[in-house]
């Protein structure tokens, strides 16, 4: 074993390394089974004059979502909730109004500033 200081954002690590002699082969881990690939709705759609896009704050993975198109939402009402960093984080209604369509799915990645829905 070899010892290494890493320097990662401006912390750094100690970390250990095995040092396999030349000619020999490294243990092989079997790969992980893949995902179910996630939902994808067919097509996001954009807004319209007098809607509102919600857009994803973060980027991350939809956990679910609360409304569906058509729903009457009122403000602080929670429209879909979106896991980054570990963390379950609740994404509200701004205002009250109508879902005039849902652009994501459970399971869904998403990134920072996709729309994921859209109130009327």
């Amino acid at each position: 074993m070899r010892k290494f200081i890493v320097n990662v954002n401006g912390s750094s690590y100690e970390v250990e390394v095995e040092e396999i002699a030349a000619g020999s082969a490294a243990p092989v881990k079997a790969a992980a089974p893949a995902p179910a690939p996630a939902a994808v709705p067919a097509a996001p759609v954009a807004a319209n004059a007098g809607q509102e896009p919600i857009d994803c704050p973060m980027p991350g993975t939809i956990v679910d979502v609360k409304v569906k198109a058509g729903d009457a939402v009122k403000s602080g009402d929670v429209l879909v909730i979106l896991e980054a960093m570990k963390m379950e984080n609740e994404i509200l209604a701004p205002r009250d109004g109508k879902v005039a369509a849902v652009n994501v799915a459970k399971g869904a990645t998403v990134n920072s500033g996709d729309t994921l829905l859209i109130l009327a």
